[in-house]
């Protein structure tokens, strides 16, 4: 109820000079204690000088990003702009065998790069997946592929394995586990796929096409088999409307996130101040909350530029990739929550939906979380901090559809349809603004550090009640009601689509 429903205008002036005015104080405290802190010893790993005829150091704590743009970028233009160069000459020439030249230029590349005895682990493990895939029986294929993920996440088993690659050069290790990784999901997806087909089976060669496509090896995302094999094996190449113009628009907005993180990262240390707690506890509880919740900001921005590129070279090769993942400005529900949409995507398809089902039953619901979230956990890497933000998460997800359930019942839903749309929507705000900082603070101790975390939820639920705890939650609220704006008009905006369509 009151998805549709509009609020004034002048109400929705009132929250976002509120929210605007609330970002700017807080920014204002995270920037006074960025430049106090420049010089810090406690500081002196996380901050590098930077740009000098500005007086000011950048924070580089952040190893994925600094890595990107430092020791990787030469790399990652080289084999990419090779990718795509060589994708254009077989979409223009054999559009039909396109498929097994990525195939061949991807495991090339990765030939290149790693060296051969990681390429035949590879090979071993796609091996062993596609033949339990011929067995076609789904819980072989499962208990195979999880086997094959914790023996690469969960030690001695991973040392040893990498211990196998000979050399050693600064990126290995995260070439290694994140091309590992990715590929036991993607095989996976291919023998899961194959036990479902009524008739004969994939060939090994459809895995090692899917699995080989060299945007997708190393940092993923992970397309679902199904859809990859639908449209790589797809001979008639054709550009949408517009397409070409906005995958231009798209990178250009890359390229702009890039710079805009860079500038960002030379006034605000964000990613440093945390690691000190001593310096921390001096900040305000505005500029302390600023600073949590920033740090997942800047997370699905990495998430949003990293996969954003590679998407983007994927459209090139004709392909629909899963998208990047939604700005965690724009979350208030524990459902939505993901920094990797493809890596959501698959756990939905393979476990999530395929244990929950409707997601109507609170028994089902539990366990297809708890299921989902344990093969999450086999994923990142079990470790104390993995298994915190498991448990965490997978309450919050739960809790929110006890609620949700709770207030189905027979009172409420009376109580609820004799309100307003605008008044029901006020309410159902009011709890979006406590899930939003569940949200935030369930996810710093991956992000950041559990004292970190700790220390944020102390300051903002028990010494600054009630002061800080109510004004921001009323500020939160005020983000949540312009969050349902804008999920109202791209409502209305389907709406009207739709209508459009079955008018034509």
């Amino acid at each position: 109820m009151g998805v549709k429903t509009m609020l004034p205008h002048y109400e929705l002036g009132f929250y976002a000079l509120v929210v605007t005015c609330a970002v700017v104080y807080s920014g204002s405290g995270i920037f006074e204690a960025s430049r106090d802190s420049m010089n810090r010893k406690a500081f002196r790993d996380g901050i590098k000088p930077g740009w000098h005829y500005f007086g000011r150091k950048m924070d580089v704590a952040d190893f994925e990003w600094v890595m990107w743009f430092t020791s990787f970028r030469n790399v990652i233009i080289f084999a990419l702009s090779g990718h795509v160069l060589f994708g254009k000459i077989c979409s223009m020439t054999v559009p039909q065998h396109r498929a097994v030249m990525y195939m061949i230029y991807g495991a090339l590349a990765v030939l290149g790069s790693m060296g051969l005895v990681y390429l035949m682990i590879i090979l071993s493990h796609c091996l062993v997946l596609y033949s339990v895939a011929l067995a076609k029986q789904k819980w072989l294929c499962y208990v195979a592929g999880l086997c094959c993920l914790a023996s690469f996440k969960v030690e001695p088993f991973g040392s040893w394995q990498s211990g196998f690659v000979t050399g050693a050069f600064d990126l290995q290790d995260v070439l290694f586990y994140g091309g590992s990784t990715f590929t036991i999901m993607r095989c996976m997806s291919f023998a899961l796929e194959s036990s479902e087909r009524k008739e004969g089976i994939y060939s090994i060669f459809d895995l090692l096409k899917y699995n080989f496509y060299l945007p997708f090896f190393f940092f993923g995302p992970v397309m679902t088999f199904d859809r990859f094999h639908a449209q790589v094996s797809t001979r008639e190449l054709r550009r949408k409307d517009d397409e070409m113009k906005s995958i231009r628009v798209n990178a250009l907005l890359h390229v702009g996130a890039i710079v805009a993180v860079d500038i960002f990262f030379h006034f605000f240390y964000i990613l440093t101040l945390p690691s000190d707690l001593k310096f921390v506890t001096r900040l305000s509880d505005w500029s302390l909350a600023g600073l949590a919740y920033s740090n997942l900001v800047y997370d699905w921005v990495k998430a949003a530029v990293m996969f954003g590129v590679i998407n983007t070279i994927a459209r090139l090769d004709h392909l629909d990739p899963p998208q990047p993942p939604k700005c965690i400005t724009m979350l208030y529900i524990f459902a939505e929550t993901h920094f990797d949409r493809g890596i959501n995507d698959w756990l939905c398809k393979y476990v999530y939906d395929h244990i929950g089902e409707n997601h109507d039953s609170i028994p089902k619901e539990l366990l297809a979380s708890v299921t989902t979230f344990a093969v999450t956990t086999l994923w990142l890497g079990p470790c104390e901090v993995v298994y915190i933000w498991s448990v965490v998460n997978c309450f919050g997800l739960n809790f929110e559809l006890w609620v949700q359930k709770f207030f189905q019942l027979g009172p409420f839903a009376k109580l609820e349809a004799k309100l307003s749309g605008a008044m029901s929507r006020r309410i159902r705000a009011a709890f979006g603004a406590v899930n939003f900082w569940a949200i935030v603070l369930y996810n710093i101790p991956a992000l950041s550090s559990l004292d970190f975390a700790l220390l944020v939820t102390k300051r903002l639920l028990v010494t600054g009640f009630p002061v800080s705890t109510l004004s921001i939650w009323f500020i939160t609220y005020c983000g949540v009601q312009l969050i349902k704006e804008r999920e109202r008009i791209l409502a209305i905006k389907e709406e009207e689509k739709s209508d459009k369509a079955k008018v034509e």
